[in-house]
This record gives structure tokens, sequence and C-alpha cells, in this order.
């Protein structure tokens, strides 16, 4: 092989032909292939008959075998790093070995080519021009509703990764937290057999998935479209048609029909009241 160093790889997310000639010539001929699932991939190479041999680089022996590896290259070895799909390091491992690389000065090569992040944006009918990538919310449900707080406001669309286990639960959160009008889109098995792009309000999505327990299966990418309007701004409308409407209804209701109006949360619309007039 002409070069030497790491060579950083990206296979395909779902269908064993989305794969450059040039990925297939690197994994053909480096010395090595650091893989983060070996069993995974060597369904990719047999499919195209890769007999390289491989070691597993995970996030749970990363930071012990990294060194190794950096060592190894520095003794003229090359070594392809792959993740289990899409373009490693996106939410996978390897930045430690990567790192160590540069800091070794051992040349680092990217080879492109398929991401489940751009094949969600290119799809999704979500206007992507400016948008940021959030990966994998939270698992547990406090951290996750405190963390789409934080982005309540972001001008930006957001992509998100989510697995099946946890997408009815976190589409819900968005549906109450970002508003259930936020355009969103549902990107499922992306270039698999049973992939679906669902492009709808947060609210109909969150019903969409409780209804279909097939569209619960698989691996998710998730994107919110961006704030359309400030969310003070909102609020502070809400709150000033809530006061205007007590003068024809109870207090609660005014606060529920204003909050939902302007898709902002009844019970911060109801307090604020309640602050402001002593309801």
């Amino acid at each position: 092989m002409g070069q030497t160093g790491l060579f950083v790889v990206a296979t395909p997310i779902g269908n064993l032909e989305d794969i450059s000639l040039r990925a297939l010539r690197i994994l053909s001929e480096v010395d090595c292939i650091a893989a983060e699932d070996t069993r995974h991939t060597r369904i990719l190479l047999e499919h195209h008959s890769i007999g390289t041999r491989m070691l597993a680089l995970h996030e749970h022996n990363e930071e012990k075998l990294a060194p190794r590896l950096v060592e190894r290259l520095n003794n003229g070895e090359s070594i392809a790093l792959v993740s289990d799909a899409g373009t490693p390091l996106v939410s996978d491992p390897g930045y430690r070995l990567v790192r160590l690389c540069g800091e070794a000065g051992i040349p680092v090569y990217v080879v492109p080519g398929p991401s489940a992040l751009t094949a969600a944006l290119s799809v999704s009918g979500i206007s992507v021009d400016r948008f940021c990538f959030e990966g994998f919310l939270p698992a547990k449900p406090a951290a996750r509703r405190k963390r789409l707080e934080q982005l309540v406001d972001e001008e930006r669309s957001m992509v998100f990764y989510e697995s099946s286990h946890r997408i009815e639960a976190c589409v819900n959160d968005m549906c109450d937290i970002l508003g259930g009008d936020r355009e969103a889109a549902v990107c499922r098995e992306l270039t698999k057999r049973f992939e679906t792009v669902k492009r709808a309000a947060l609210s109909e999505l969150s019903s969409w998935l409780a209804d279909d327990s097939n569209q619960r299966k698989g691996e998710f990418v998730i994107l919110v479209a961006a704030q359309d309007q400030p969310r003070a701004q909102k609020f502070a409308q809400a709150l000033s048609m809530a006061e205007s409407l007590q003068e024809y209804l109870p207090a609660s209701q005014a606060a529920r029909a204003a909050a939902r109006y302007f898709d902002v949360a009844r019970r911060e619309v109801y307090a604020a009241m309640e602050k402001d007039t002593g309801v």
C-alpha cells in the first residue's frame, strides 16, 4: 500500500452497495481494520470479498487500545477505522485514536461516504441551510427534558439520533417542550428495506408513533425545524391575550386558550397571571 497512517473510512448505513470504490480499496489494502463491532463489519467485508484482519475498537476499550494502535502506526502499519455504520466519530468511538494520531504526527486520512446525518438532512423536507447536530439526547427522562428546554429558542434546525427503545418518549417530550405545532421529520431505517420518512407537526408525529408499533422499530434520525419566533416574544403575546380574555373567561381557561394559540406552556402563562394580577 502506498500510504501509511490511519484511514477514517465511512461505511454503509444499511444498503451494502452504498460504499465507494476508494473505501473498498483501502479496506482491502490496510494491514488492519479497527472496527466498532467486528461481527457487524465482517458482513460488509464478506459481501465484498475482503479478507483483511480486524480488531475491535469500541467505547469500552478505546482508551486502553488507542496508544497501542498509535505504536503500530508509528512502526509503519496502515489501519482503517470503521464504525458499525456511516461515518466514524459521529456519535461513534474513535475520537481518542484520531486525537492521539494527530499529537504523534501520524497522518490521518478521511475516506468520506455514507452518513445517517447527511442522508436525513437531504430527504427530510426541513430547511437545513443552518442546523445543529445534537446526537443522542440523554436516556433519562428528566435529563432529556432539561436538554430540550435549553433548545426551545434554537434558531437553527436541530438533528437528533434516537433508538427504537426511546423514540416514542423522545418525540412526546419534544411535542410537550418544543411545541406540538413545530414542524419536524422522523427518518427511520434510512437506505434499508423499511425506510420511512414522515414529515409533520410534532403532535401528529407523536400520534403516528403511538398508533403504529412498526414505526417504532429500527434506527432513527429526528429533525426539528428552527424556532420561527423567539419563545420570550410568544410568551409575552400569550400572557397579554390571557389577561385580556379574563374579562370573559375564568383565569385558568383564559390561560389555556392563549397558551394553546401561541403554543406555549399553559402553567407558565397562568403562573405569570397570578404574579401580575393575584388571580
